[in-house]
């Protein structure tokens, strides 16, 4: 089971390394980012994503061409995005966000760079510490919009390897 597993994660990351997957928050660059993947969090979760720490109403763009899944508000992720690859093998999660981009809906068409809403502190984040969680789960054509394989974005925007 764990060779699987770790078979799954190499084939991900070399998957998704050939999407050229663009950093999600405008002006950031891969010297700006930190690795905060598997960090502690509250209830005893651990982070499946990394946080990008930008000022409030920072453009948040599309990190790659796909679809809009889901707007969606929750509790912890406050206003959120769920967007699916082309190829529907990818979902990447935006969460806690100040606002959506005007007209931007489920179903909606966006291609990679477009802004597609703005960094906030919604749900559970610190208003002292603004940032985008961004996250990338491998999935397939017709899950679910909050079904699949959470992996780490922080390598593939760095090319350095993940902290252990």
């Amino acid at each position: 089971m764990l060779f699987a597993a770790m078979a799954f994660a190499a084939t991900s990351a070399a998957a998704l390394q050939s999407e050229a997957m663009l950093i999600p928050v405008d002006g950031i660059t891969a010297a700006d980012l930190v690795d905060s993947w598997d960090k502690s969090r509250a209830e005893g979760r651990l982070h499946r994503a990394i946080d990008i720490q930008a000022p409030i109403g920072t453009p948040v763009l599309a990190a790659m061409d796909g679809r809009i899944e889901k707007l969606f508000a929750s509790k912890r992720g406050g206003l959120t995005i769920y967007q699916r690859s082309e190829d529907g093998r990818l979902m990447l999660y935006y969460a806690h966000l100040q606002g959506y981009r005007r007209g931007l809906a489920e179903g909606a068409v966006v291609e990679r760079g477009q802004v597609i809403a703005t960094v906030g502190a919604s749900g559970n984040a610190d208003p002292a510490f603004p940032h985008l969680h961004f996250q990338i789960l491998e999935t397939a054509p017709g899950r679910r919009w909050d079904e699949g394989v959470p992996v780490n974005p922080y390598p593939l925007f760095t090319g350095r390897r993940a902290r252990r």
